[in-house]
């Protein structure tokens, strides 16, 4: 990052002057209960609010109608109750319950400084509680509260995210023991949930992980894009097969990402800026802005979010006497619009821009020196995302309505060292490009009174194409690529009653259609014609009917019970077979669910989940490497995957939060697609791990599924109090990573992970300023997250992935 142009931009943020103001919006809220109300007036204002008392959540709230601020709608609201609305932020707000004349008497005989602490002790408490919309779990599309939902939904806070420094996506992944991930670079990584994990390549097989930003799907069959999760408000992460209600391609669960809505109501500016050094490495840095401009006074407001992001490498190669390569620049926006058109219609207009650049790959060789890779090619990667959208609301008494449509762009470019040793560079690149038009309208009765529902309509058409080039530093010859496209159009409905008292049950069903295609990209044509059975094109269509059934029991105050039976698909598509395409068929999950929550998150001091889910995978679509020596995907047969999870939280003390979460998972392939079969008769001698030769995918006797970890633990810590007149917290977190293995074939079948990652950050300030110090990797391990680091090199010698070595980031934050 230019040293001048770090230095300019971080004065200006503490010099620009920004004004404040207070402007006026549509609202209308019927008449109900502190649960119905609060909901839709966070989505109506785009604003957040907690509740700091429990039994408030049932209180009789007052009708609200007309042009005013969030304010003024709050105390209309809550007139007549014992309950009054506290700002605790630019677009936050709490619910506590209002003193008694004895706690005010109290209060007015107390110094200031004793009533500023007391103050404080009370704000500490009161952060405790969770945001309406983390009890509200908004990717159940009815506005289902935490209590009533039936499976494992994680709710992350997005403040808590960007905490110590934001990390995209590994900022999710260290938070989480059920979640994995590959780890080629940012911008290259797939993401796994509960042990559904396929391959370790970009292919062109669909992700088993749906990731969302609101309600807009980031990608279909790409990669993670790691977009940046500045200004995010919260993140919800549903475990399991999710098919009724988000289709294909969310095998695993899904990743929603909810960002912050724009503000009418007053103008701010939140940015900040840092410097990290890296032991054994380069330094880095990163300087980010958030920007809330409302627009007249209408209602209108537009959002702005800026980033800048340099992480220093700490790869050295001997062999072409570089030090530090594998430096990766991450330069990102986004923006959002929206325009209030009245009688509680909203217009959202947005987009999204990322860029993301790695000058070298990240891995290393695992018989040289620690941090060392020595290799005749530089390994780069470019990824680029682009995203325009709009997404039309409108809310009634007691049906939401919501079109969400998009527009995606998203470009990887991938090189590989395919040098044999002692031999010139030989390089293999690879180009994805992935267009996607994608459109979801629904209308939903958000849960309340024992009744909830939705019904909806999707479309999607994708298209990736693959091409992939093969030869010497200045001259290659293309090699076969592969174009698929295909388009789902989806029909689906979900509902959830109350059986009978404290009985909850939810079914749905949903039907897809799609119709797939696809070519072979720079075949030779000749060749092919004299090929008989061979193809380079191909074309069919598919039919999916998803059903979805959940049994929830409250048992007693504090404990629920629930069961669950959940479906999921990924269409097929074709996939690259030497110098010919071939045609891999559509996978299938079917998974049944089980588990208890005792406590209330946020509200109680002590809060447990177990669960226990196992699933069938039928068909699995994975990737192994082809008789040349590259990448391909094919059905290799069907698997059981069983998963046991559990996470508990206490709070001994206030200001202290003790988290721990941990994860299981038994995986096997059981049976053997039939070609395989076919393939593994033909072999000679006694069955080993895998076979041989390469151009086979087989799984030998041990049939684990790749990727994913035996076992996971993760636990953290955290502190919040005051230190004179400023805010103090501290943070510290650890995981711990079982074995693994990277993938299928004797190429892939490298161990990985059993490793320890933790880290500590700390900030002191307040809503205006403040000073963050972070260090990550407190113990400077090395480990190996992923043994692979380019396809082509032999299975003896082995790469490992390093964790990035001991990294401390100094950061300053304003807000205007």
């Amino acid at each position: 990052m230019n040293a001048r142009l770090f230095s300019a931009l971080l004065l200006l943020l503490f010099a620009m002057p920004v004004a404040a103001r207070d402007e006026s919006r549509l609202i209308e809220l019927p008449s109900g209960t502190l649960l119905q109300s609060l909901p839709r007036l966070g989505r109506q204002a785009g604003i957040s609010i907690s509740v700091a008392d429990a039994k408030l959540w049932q209180s009789a709230v007052k009708p609200v109608r007309g042009r005013m601020s969030v304010q003024s709608a709050l105390d209309r609201m809550l007139s007549g109750t014992d309950a009054h609305a506290v700002k605790v932020g630019v677009t936050s707000w709490r619910i506590q319950r209002r003193p008694s004349r004895a706690q005010l008497a109290s209060r007015k005989s107390k110094s200031p400084r004793k009533r500023s602490q007391a103050n404080a002790e009370s704000r500490s408490k009161a952060d405790e509680s969770r945001p309406v919309e983390e009890i509200i779990v908004n990717a159940s599309k009815i506005s289902m509260p935490y209590v009533n939902y039936a499976g494992v939904v994680t709710i992350l806070d997005g403040a808590d995210l960007q905490f110590g420094g934001e990390r995209g996506m590994d900022s999710i992944l260290s938070r989480m023991a059920t979640i994995s991930s590959t780890h080629l670079g940012s911008g290259r990584n797939k993401l796994f949930i509960r042990g559904i994990a396929d391959s370790s390549f970009t292919g062109p097989t669909q992700a088993t992980v749906g990731q969302y930003l609101g309600d807009i799907r980031l990608s279909y069959n790409a990669p993670d894009p790691d977009l940046r999760l500045y200004d995010i408000d919260r993140v919800e992460i549903l475990e399991g097969p999710q098919g009724t209600l988000y289709g294909a391609g969310s095998l695993g669960g899904i990743i929603r990402m909810i960002p912050k809505t724009p503000d009418p109501t007053e103008t701010t500016l939140v940015a900040s800026a840092g410097v990290s050094l890296v032991q054994h490495g380069a330094p880095g840095g990163d300087i980010s802005a958030t920007a809330n401009i409302p627009i007249g006074e209408t209602g209108h407001a537009l959002r702005l979010v800026g980033y800048s992001i340099s992480d220093g490498g700490y790869i050295d190669n001997p062999l072409l006497g570089l030090n530090d390569v594998n430096r990766t620049n991450i330069r990102g926006g986004r923006g959002t619009l929206r325009l209030d058109l009245g009688s509680s219609w909203t217009v959202d207009l947005g987009g999204i821009y990322q860029t993301i650049k790695a000058e070298d790959a990240q891995y290393a060789d695992k018989n040289a020196p620690p941090l060392t890779r020595s290799s005749l090619v530089e390994q780069g990667a470019k990824a680029r995302y682009r995203s325009a959208m709009v997404v039309i609301m409108k809310d009634w008494d007691n049906l939401h309505f919501q079109s969400s449509n998009a527009y995606v762009d998203h470009n990887l470019e991938e090189r590989f060292d395919a040098s044999v040793v002692s031999d010139t560079p030989r390089i293999f690149d690879q180009q994805n490009e992935t267009r996607m038009l994608t459109s979801e309208t629904r209308l939903s009765r958000p849960y309340q009174d024992g009744l909830g529902w939705v019904i909806g309509a999707s479309f999607v058409d994708n298209r990736t194409r693959q091409t992939r080039d093969f030869g010497g530093e200045n001259m290659r010859a293309a090699v076969v690529g592969v174009t698929n496209r295909i388009t789902e159009y989806t029909a689906y409905g979900e509902a959830s009653f109350e059986l009978l008292p404290d009985i909850l049950a939810t079914g749905g069903l949903r039907y897809t259609h799609a119709r797939l295609g696809g070519d072979g990209e720079d075949v030779n044509t000749l060749l092919a014609l004299t090929q008989v059975g061979r193809a380079i094109t191909a074309k069919r269509k598919e039919e999916d009917l998803l059903p979805s059934a959940s049994l929830l029991a409250t048992l007693g105050k504090n404990a629920t019970f629930y069961a669950r039976y959940q479906e999921g698909f990924r269409p097929g598509g074709l996939s690259i077979d030497g110098s010919f395409v071939q045609r891999f068929r559509n996978d299938h999950v079917s998974t049944y669910d089980a588990g208890m929550r005792f406590g209330r998150k946020g509200v109680t001091p002590f809060d447990a989940t177990i669960s226990i889910s196992h699933s069938r995978w039928r068909d699995i679509q994975a990737d192994y490497i082809d008789a040349n020596g590259f990448p391909t995907t094919a059905n290799i047969g069907d698997g059981k995957i069983t998963s046991i999870s559990g996470s508990m939280a206490v709070r001994p003390v206030t200001g202290l939060s003790l988290e721990l979460g941990a994860v299981y998972n038994k995986s096997r392939v059981t049976q053997l697609s039939a070609g395989l079969q076919l393939a593994q008769a033909t072999l000679a001698g006694p069955p080993a791990d895998f076979l041989s030769p390469v151009s086979v995918p087989a799984v030998g006797r041990l049939g684990r599924i790749p990727n994913v970890a035996s076992h996971a633990v993760r636990g953290s810590a955290n502190y919040e109090t005051v230190i004179g007149d400023e805010d103090f917290r501290i943070q510290g977190w650890a995981s711990y990573v079982g074995r693994s293995r990277v993938g299928i074939g004797p190429q892939l079948g490298e161990g990985q992970g059993d490793y320890v990652d933790s880290g500590i950050a700390a900030r002191i300030g307040n809503d205006a300023r403040g000073l963050t110090l972070t260090m990550t990797n407190l113990l400077d391990s090395r480990g190996n997250r992923f043994a692979l680091g380019t396809p082509f090199v032999p299975g003896s010698d082995g790469y490992l992935t390093p964790l990035r070595p001991r990294t401390i980031r100094i950061a300053v934050d304003v807000a205007y």
